[in-house]
């Protein structure tokens, strides 16, 4: 198990360095420095003395990356690239192009972030097994055809209709909730309770289906014969048998997905006005905030690789017999 960690976290490297170059390079692809300069300034007729200034004063005067008039080493650590983003690998995230620190800002808007996506994950999970285990109870029914018919039709509509007709029909019509914004301590809940609620019910329909389609094949084998064979009521060869032999798969989804989870979500945020890594990452895109995106994406690429080997570890706790080598 040691032996399979360290090699994977060794593998990690590579694939984050390579992450960062791909990064940096989209984003230079984008916006030059003095494109960067011109933004930030927010002047159209901006002097080439005032960019040279900005540039000079965030670092990005030196060449991207190689600079070829530096001696030795200096040729690589002297760039852009090595420094705005070699740092990131010692949790050091500098600061945005507005002078916030960027790890400040970043342990601030984790809670709100977390506040919407724990409850929608843990929600999301109970109420779509829950679903696709009672479809699968009552295959080839009635009640199951309808069950698919209507997770088909959830899953084809965009998540913005949710939002928008959530937004519109509990927060404008009957004024059940705020339509956006953000409390602090207790009274954030009322703010918390129709992004949560939007987020499980568009997830229904996607989610259910694939966990039904999951224990539909643990149905036809052998071993759910067997215990039928041995007197085993239905309800029990489900939950005892067929559940339990259907979590590798569904760990394969669910597991990865943990880590990520103070990332926060893009449209809800933005929509609901929730200050949250979301709308962060959202605003620093617009904004063109090179140093925000850079280090968001560098968060997110080492939360995914976490959540990857977390769920190689899980395998071996739903099944002892799996080995990690």
């Amino acid at each position: 198990m040691l032996a399979f960690l360290l090699r994977r976290l060794l593998y990690a490297i590579p694939i984050l360095i390579g992450v960062n170059l791909i990064t940096f390079a989209l984003f230079f692809v984008v916006n030059t420095p003095d494109d960067m300069a011109r933004m930030q300034l927010g002047i159209k007729r901006v002097t080439p003395e005032a960019i040279a200034q900005w540039k000079a004063e965030r670092g990005y005067d030196k060449p991207l990356f190689i600079n070829g008039a530096a001696p030795g080493l200096a040729t690589l650590t002297e760039t852009i690239f090595f420094e705005k983003s070699a740092r990131l690998f010692v949790g050091d995230f500098g600061r945005a192009e507005d002078g916030r620190d960027i790890a400040r800002e970043i342990g601030m808007r984790m809670g709100p972030s977390l506040a919407i996506a724990l409850p929608t994950f843990v929600l999301g999970l109970l109420v779509t097994i829950s679903l696709a285990l009672t479809l699968a109870f009552f295959r080839a029914t009635a009640f199951d055809v309808w069950g698919v018919v209507l997770c088909v039709a959830a899953m084809s509509i965009s998540g913005l209709f949710y939002i928008i007709g959530g937004q519109y029909l509990f927060a404008k019509v009957f004024r059940l909730v705020p339509i956006s914004g953000y409390g602090d301590g207790l009274d954030a809940w009322r703010f918390l309770v129709l992004p949560v609620v939007i987020g499980v019910v568009a997830g229904i329909g996607a989610s259910a289906r694939w966990y039904r389609t999951i224990f539909l094949e643990e149905v036809s084998k052998d071993y759910v014969r067997t215990a039928r064979a041995k007197g085993l009521g239905e309800t029990v060869v489900f939950f005892r048998h067929i559940l339990r032999n259907a979590l590798i798969p569904i760990l394969t989804g669910v597991v990865v997905v943990i880590p990520t989870l103070f990332m926060g979500s893009l449209l809800t945020e933005s929509f609901f006005g929730i200050p949250g890594l979301g709308s962060y990452t959202i605003d620093a895109i617009q904004a063109q905030d090179f140093a925000v995106v850079r280090s968001m994406v560098f968060i997110g690429s080492v939360l995914y690789i976490v959540g990857l080997i977390l769920t190689d570890i899980s395998y071996t706790l739903v099944d002892p017999r799996i080995r990690l080598s």
